[in-house]
């Protein structure tokens, strides 16, 4: 009976961590408002791994100048995906000298199509649909950010 009790408190114990997967504990990003051109987006700054992995998944609502920016520790060719955002998104991609380089329309939650930038990039913003279009935003506007903010 002792055991049977011991048994019991162990497994009510761990219950409220049953379904706790990576995805469910949030992560609270620093913020900051960045400027494109002469606009301002209030963003979560994804400068890490885990953080730029995550990115926007599982949200249901995006204010409407808020966003993400993903900062990279090089440049690369990047591509992003879909999986988990519940949201349709806006996604700029910008050069190391933080020009805008692509813009691309996001669909949620769905993993068959990649959005890739055509040219090595160091920074992406994700934004709600048609934010950068919606301002006349263009290739070659400029990304303004503190210069603290670095990839790691």
């Amino acid at each position: 009976m002792k055991t049977f009790r011991i048994v019991l408190l162990s497994f009510l114990f761990c219950l409220p961590m049953a379904g706790w997967g990576e995805y469910n504990s949030p992560l609270y990003l620093e913020k900051t408002t960045i400027y494109i051109g002469e606009h301002a987006l209030l963003v979560e700054v994804a400068n890490t791994d885990e953080s730029r992995q995550r990115g926007l998944m599982f949200r249901k609502k995006l204010g409407e100048n808020e966003g993400m920016i993903f900062i990279f520790p090089t440049e690369d060719h990047l591509s992003f995906w879909m999986k988990n955002t519940l949201i349709p998104l806006s996604i700029g991609y910008f050069s190391k000298d933080k020009k805008l380089v692509d813009v691309y329309e996001m669909a949620p939650n769905q993993t068959q199509v990649l959005y890739h930038s055509t040219q090595k990039v160091m920074y992406a913003v994700e934004a709600n649909p048609r934010w950068f279009a919606k301002r006349g935003l263009g290739k070659s506007s400029i990304l303004k950010i503190e210069s603290r903010y670095i990839g790691k």
